[in-house]
């Protein structure tokens, strides 16, 4: 009778117990499908997202990095053939990241911690060719345009603009300017700050597309070209601006670095999630490992592994559970 008993008591506990537990809510597992990260065409880009790929996998997720356009890759980050893009500039890509989050497929996950400028830049040593600069009325002058300029666009000044996926709106904006210069665009990232790292050694006239962060505003001396301040407006209403006719009659946006991605990403994988909305590097981090890869000919993958190492109580809490 007893032992009966006793076997009723702890049948019940049992119960009990397993009720218990069934109420206590289960922490959602990251699905094992890839997560696929956007790479693109510039360094800095390369590594936030390698870091990013690196710190999931240590969280155990599957990781797939994935070649993808800078501006169409928003239609993968739509459908969900893409997951996730590390870099997207407010200097040149919000209109595109505003339109893709109006859809409700694609979320904004909040800034990288770095902030970005991108706009035309000189050379110091270009001033006494062009005294009037950095004022960008100072490019109207035939005598300041012909400086810039070279055997293929002379007698208009030359500007050497960005891969033409970056956008940024450059030949619009001489146009709507009136500038007697020529926008000819880099082939790639490295083509671009090689061929300023060949005029500044010959101390040849150069005028281009320089963004931050980024190695290049430490080694070299210049200023970047003061143009009527940025509104929205000027990039939407003609009338807005020192030409009534045309837009982009100004400067390119400031401001954050967004990261980004497909809206299902919350649901499909909430630990990475987390992690990626976690995640922030400031512009003095990733302008020391951007010169250890151009600079010091460093392998991304080595740079994103001593970051890895010298970080992990840092990157250990983005992935906490």
């Amino acid at each position: 009778m007893f032992s009966r008993i006793r076997m009723t008591t702890t049948a019940l506990g049992a119960l009990a117990l397993g009720a218990t537990l069934s109420m206590t809510p289960v922490m959602a597992q990251d699905s094992t499908d890839p997560i696929k990260l956007t790479l693109h065409d510039w360094t800095g880009q390369l590594i936030t997202t390698q870091i990013m790929g690196e710190v999931l996998k240590k969280a155990g997720d599957n990781v797939e990095y994935v070649q993808a356009d800078y501006l169409a890759q928003f239609a993968g980050l739509e459908s969900g053939d893409l997951h996730v893009a590390m870099e997207m500039w407010e200097t040149t890509g919000r209109d595109a990241m505003d339109a893709a989050t109006a859809t409700g497929k694609v979320e904004n996950f909040g800034p990288t911690g770095m902030k970005a400028k991108e706009e035309w830049w000189f050379p110091e040593y270009m001033k006494e060719k062009c005294p009037g600069l950095p004022n960008w009325e100072a490019l109207k002058d035939e005598k300041c345009a012909e400086a810039f300029s070279t055997a293929e666009t002379a007698p208009k000044g030359r500007y050497l603009g960005g891969p033409v996926t970056w956008g940024g709106f450059d030949d619009e904006r001489v146009e709507a300017l009136d500038l007697p210069f020529e926008v000819i665009h880099a082939g790639t990232d490295a083509a671009l700050f090689a061929e300023l790292e060949s005029a500044y050694q010959r101390q040849a006239p150069i005028l281009l597309w320089i963004y931050a962060p980024h190695w290049a505003t430490a080694k070299y001396k210049g200023e970047w070209v003061e143009f009527p301040e940025y509104t929205k407006e000027c990039y939407t209403d003609p009338a807005s601006g020192s030409n009534p006719d045309m837009a982009y009659d100004c400067g390119k946006p400031f401001g954050e670095i967004w990261k980004v991605g497909w809206a299902g990403v919350k649901v499909k994988w909430p630990g990475a999630y987390k992690a990626i909305k976690a995640f922030t590097i400031d512009n003095d981090e990733m302008g020391q490992m951007i010169t250890k890869v151009d600079l010091d000919g460093k392998k991304v993958e080595d740079v994103v592994a001593e970051w890895m190492g010298a970080n992990e109580a840092r990157w250990s809490e983005w992935i906490k559970k």
